[in-house]
């Protein structure tokens, strides 16, 4: 054999021999973690916001609405740096006005699940009767959704979680809603409305389709960013919240800061804490 054949002959063994390697780090699970686009809303153009998703080695988002583009458009970029979207905040006003349209575009850019993201203050009850109506329409659109082959679910804030003789607001309103809806639970606004989210999530049990993953900086502190904090940087109590949110059943982790000052950092940050500290994977059929 010449010299130039043992040296392809060569070359040819070391690949095959690091096959194995590429192999099992291509097949590795990835961890159920994802981004929410309202994160990014000041980071540029959407490819741009897109691409730090990407890069802070992320497959999954959680979108806005229509993030202001067509589906075509919208599927295309996510394609274009391997990101699924796996839910999509979407305001109760256009639920109701436009359901058909609404599940239209998500099946276009392969999303499953529509969130109902934030009430107006109009929508919002202020007796334990009204957050038990408000529930039971909610209850009847998920049924629609259902149908429709999608899922719908509640993301609260703080003003959910107001008492009513022992029972919070959102509690009220998953109890009439029934089994179709599901739960959202953002962690950080359940701190900051003085509740334990380890204990919450547990009172959840079995509805929980995500948690948003954000940081309550300590008092004082981030006052530019809201009092907000990258996961794991901030005064949550991680080392319980995260055994709490894998019994409760809960299937993303999505990261959120509702004002960070460098949204890349953020959502970098929270991803490196949340792949070190996450025992779980992600759903069948979400990897990439």
């Amino acid at each position: 054999m010449n010299t130039a054949a043992r040296r392809t002959a060569t070359l040819a063994l070391l690949l095959l021999s690091a096959l194995p390697a590429f192999a099992h780090e291509a097949a590795a699970p990835r961890k159920p973690i994802a981004v929410q686009m309202y994160t990014l809303r000041n980071a540029g153009p959407l490819d741009q916001q897109l691409k730090i998703v990407h890069d802070a080695g992320i497959g999954a988002v959680e979108t806005v609405g229509t993030q202001n583009v067509s589906a075509t458009e919208l599927k295309q970029l996510l394609d274009r740096y391997a990101i699924k979207a796996i839910s999509s905040h979407v305001q109760l006003a256009e639920l109701r006005r436009d359901l058909d349209g609404v599940v239209a575009f998500n099946r276009a850019i392969g999303n499953t699940v529509l969130v109902v993201p934030y009430l107006d203050k109009p929508d919002r009850p202020t007796d334990a009767a009204g957050w038990t109506a408000l529930g039971k329409e909610l209850g009847t659109l998920a049924a629609r959704v259902r149908a429709k082959g999608l899922q719908l679910a509640y993301h609260n804030h703080d003003f959910e979680l107001v008492d009513f003789d022992g029972r919070t607001g959102l509690e009220l309103l998953f109890a009439a809603a029934g089994p179709d809806l599901r739960t959202e639970l953002d962690l950080a606004w359940v701190a900051r409305a003085g509740h334990d989210p380890a204990v919450m999530l547990g009172k959840f049990k079995g509805h929980l389709f995500a948690v948003h993953a954000k940081d309550n900086a300590p008092k004082g502190q981030a006052v530019d960013e809201g009092g907000f904090a990258a996961v794991g940087q901030g005064v949550l109590d991680w080392n319980a919240i995260l055994p709490a949110a894998a019994r409760a059943g809960v299937k993303w982790y999505i990261i959120e800061h509702d004002q960070p000052r460098d949204p890349a950092k953020v959502i970098q940050t929270g991803a490196d804490y949340l792949r070190d500290h996450l025992t779980v994977s992600a759903p069948a059929g979400a990897q990439h």
